[in-house]
């Protein structure tokens, strides 16, 4: 009878480091092509640039120190499994929705940028139907296997990465310095805060590589070098992104098509449209190629979110067929197919910035638990196997929590309706955990 239940419950270790960082730059890439751009209009050049940089130290404080965490307790839950460890399962519930939350709601926002790509080369079909075909496909094809799966997100990634690398090769030549300096902060310093939404895009979601570590080959090493050299790259390719956008032409180039337009969430295709006209070779290559950034990001967090989904049921804190994986594929099929449900639900409401504000919520909460955990299993489990440790222990986590919570409360108090409608969705949830499936649960 064991055999059995492990057979259901248990998924295949097929990844190796080179896999893993694709997953990683996939997870993430969609936001160097799309959206981050419209914290320029928040902040100007100077306030995005400031939540950034503080953006970016969180994030590499935060994920390595994550990846201790991922090394130790390489479990597909990721953050769900960590919290519930160290904090009890109250707070690994309330970690591990969170963490949901962030998986589930970033794909949609994506999906529909994927319509409207698709939309301007088929008019005919509605964005919507596109992005629900889109829907089907890749969650189709994360059903039928995590190797193929990630090798397609592997040659996605490399593909986008590339159009980064001609996008800048492209437009530096006419980078000059003024253009960082004009009209830099438009909104003073509060803007600076309401731009840290859109400086957490450019990195929301890479996480999500802990969320496969149960399916890596030898994941105490392998997690190591695929998500440090996943967050190194992208930090790369922010700066490099971000200054040759801005530089050609100011801030304001990039986020609206013509003067009196709406932001546009299309700052790379913009930026080249000023240096070299829509007509350019590079112009037209940059734009297509900027659709597999999109499905990178969109297919890879699919992924990650099918196993977060698939803990919940496989401990029992959802319905226990969320956590089978398929008989035949070994995938977690059940937890995929919901998630893609709920994403198609949250793609007829349209609202796809203030879906991606909601995910911005629960990655916040979910960096906050993480580090009070590793900081809690430090102390509660001191001889815990940890092949890897994260340097400068205990200043890299704390810096990591500081931001986070400031990120927070700053976000919070600039969207007070989204704030409610998130901590609305924690507290159903946890209401509907605690009355189904809290008493049962060991603490």
């Amino acid at each position: 009878m064991a055999n059995s239940t492990e057979s259901t419950t248990q998924l295949n270790r097929t990844l190796g480091p080179l896999m893993l960082w694709g997953l990683g730059v996939g997870y993430v890439i969609s936001g160097m092509y799309f959206g981050w751009n419209l914290g320029l209009e928040k902040g100007g050049t100077l306030g995005l640039a400031v939540a950034t940089f503080f953006i970016i130290i969180l994030y590499l404080c935060f994920t390595f120190s994550y990846t201790e965490l991922a090394c130790a307790i390489p479990r597909a839950g990721g953050a769900f499994d960590y919290a519930m460890r160290a904090l009890g399962k109250d707070w690994g519930f309330l970690g591990g929705m969170a963490q949901n939350i962030e998986f589930i709601f970033a794909p949609p926002a994506i999906a529909f940028a994927i319509g409207a790509y698709l939309n301007i080369f088929m008019p005919g079909v509605p964005v919507l139907a596109i992005a629900v075909f889109a829907y089907l496909v890749f969650t189709a094809l994360n059903i039928y296997g995590v190797q193929a799966a990630a090798s397609f997100e592997l040659v996605i990634t490399v593909v986008a990465v590339i159009g980064l690398l001609l996008f800048a090769g492209a437009a530096l030549p006419a980078f000059e310095w003024q253009h960082l300096e004009h009209n830099a902060l438009p909104n003073g310093w509060a803007g600076a805060f309401a731009a840290l939404p859109f400086a957490i895009w450019f990195f929301l979601a890479i996480e999500g590589v802990a969320n496969v570590a149960e399916e890596t080959i030898n994941p105490q090493r392998n997690v190591l070098i695929g998500f440090g050299s996943a967050i190194l790259t992208l930090v790369a390719l922010c700066l490099l992104t971000f200054a040759a956008s801005v530089g050609v032409g100011g801030w304001e180039t990039i986020v609206y098509a013509e003067a009196g337009a709406a932001p546009s969430d299309s700052p790379l295709p913009l930026a080249l449209a000023h240096v070299a006209g829509h007509g350019h070779i590079l112009y037209q290559m940059v734009t297509v190629i900027g659709l597999f950034g999109l499905v990178a990001s969109f297919h890879g967090i699919i992924l990650s979110a099918g196993r977060a989904t698939m803990e919940f049921g496989r401990v029992g804190f959802a319905p226990r067929g969320l956590g089978r994986v398929h008989a035949r594929f070994k995938t977690p099929a059940n937890a995929l197919l919901l998630n893609m449900g709920i994403g198609i639900v949250a793609l007829f409401t349209g609202k796809t910035g203030e879906i991606i504000t909601i995910a911005c919520f629960g990655a916040l909460t979910l960096y906050i638990v993480s580090m009070v955990a590793l900081i809690k299993l430090r102390r509660q489990e001191p001889e815990l196997e940890r092949p890897f440790r994260v340097p400068l222990y205990p200043l890299t986590p704390v810096v990591a929590l500081v931001i986070a919570v400031v990120a927070f409360v700053a976000i919070t108090i600039d969207n007070l309706l989204l704030a409610g409608i998130y901590f609305g969705l924690l507290g159903v949830a946890y209401l509907w955990f605690r009355t189904f499936y809290g008493p049962s649960q060991p603490s």
